[in-house]
């Protein structure tokens, strides 16, 4: 996390909006652009203080940074075709081939449904470390670890749909933007209920402050955007 979540998610936070703007314009430019910049700075104190942290001398592992990166570039794309989906100026009523958020979200669910057999498949065969895993050990698990699951993927289809809703209003390259606080929510939890900083050096609390603050000016300019 101390490398994937700055260099994926800050690489689709910024791609994304700028996807998502130039695909349908809609907010003020300047707000907007001072916002992903503040964020792209944000991100990068984030990953430096985890760096600091966690990695240490200990060496970046280069098909990692590969992975994240084709991950971020990836994740920039897919809400410019979510959104081509649905008619932008008018969820109401909207035009003939177009979608509403509420039938966006169904189809873009179920998607993800069928195409997880695929590539969890891939990704148990071919894992990015350790030894591969077999798909009977996923029925090894127990019920409460599956419901662990079950509940992250309501809690992101849950703000997906309210991200998709709010792109009539805010347009899509801001109701992006807003919806990728992953790094932000992540270092939350690693800052708060992992305890992942504890003996850290001094200057990671100091950058994390730096991140927050940071995010939270971003933040405001990318809502005053669409105001």
């Amino acid at each position: 996390m101390s490398v994937a979540f700055p260099v994926g998610v800050g690489l689709a936070l910024v791609l994304g909006v700028l996807i998502n703007y130039f695909g349908a314009a809609k907010g003020e430019p300047l707000f907007i652009f001072v916002g992903i910049a503040l964020i792209t700075v944000a991100i990068i104190l984030n990953g430096l203080a985890y760096k600091k942290a966690l990695v240490g001398s200990k060496k970046v592992s280069g098909k990692g940074i590969f992975i994240s990166v084709a991950a971020g570039v990836i994740m920039a794309f897919f809400y410019r075709f979510v959104a081509a989906s649905m008619d932008l100026e008018n969820f109401a009523a909207p035009a003939a081939g177009k979608l509403t958020p509420y039938t966006a979200v169904f189809i873009f669910a179920v998607g993800v449904f069928v195409s997880n057999f695929l590539f969890n498949a891939i990704a148990m065969k071919r894992p990015v470390e350790g030894a591969p895993v077999s798909i009977s050990g996923y029925f090894k698990g127990d019920m409460r670890t599956h419901l662990v699951g079950v509940l992250g993927g309501v809690i992101w289809c849950i703000g997906q749909s309210f991200s998709m809703i709010a792109s009539e209003k805010a347009g899509a390259a801001i109701s992006y933007g807003l919806g990728q606080g992953a790094t932000l929510v992540s270092a939350l939890w690693g800052i708060l209920i992992w305890h992942e900083f504890k003996g850290a050096h001094k200057s990671s609390d100091y950058l994390n402050l730096g991140m927050f603050v940071l995010f939270v000016i971003s933040l405001g300019f990318l809502i005053y955007a669409g105001a």
